[in-house]
């Protein structure tokens, strides 16, 4: 297939799919005599576990070992759970900096009282200094 039948297939932009290439999460592709690049199914399974990595928060190097892992099928998935573990332990510490903004900014909303600019604790919360 073609790069756009590539992008259609997976709603991945062509950017993108050259970038992947670029930065070696995608093989380089065959190209035609014509050089145009074409695509196998595995080119869309790979693209579409690089996507889903990327959707569910991985960073572009722990992609890139998952895929190394996973082309060891008969290796223990001790070292992949632990890059999963690991994820995790992030989006637990990053959810709770959230909450924490979350808070804050509501208490900010809650106590300005809509008046003049010069009085409004939310231009004084954003302006006073980080603790």
């Amino acid at each position: 297939m073609k790069i756009g039948e590539l992008s259609r297939a997976t709603a991945t932009k062509v950017t993108t799919i050259r970038f992947y290439e670029e930065i070696g999460l995608l093989d380089r592709p065959v190209r035609t005599e014509s050089n145009r690049r074409t695509y196998a199914l595995r080119d869309v399974d790979r693209l579409n576990f690089v996507r889903n990595g990327r959707r569910l928060g991985f960073s572009i190097e722990e992609i890139r070992s998952l895929i190394a892992l996973a082309s060891e099928p008969g290796r223990d998935c001790g070292e992949a759970m632990a890059i999963a573990s690991r994820h995790l332990a992030a989006v637990e510490e990053r959810l709770g900096q959230l909450a924490a903004l979350r808070d804050e900014l509501a208490a900010m909303s809650r106590n300005c009282d809509r008046q003049r600019i010069a009085d409004c604790r939310v231009i004084q919360a954003i302006a006073r200094p980080v603790a």
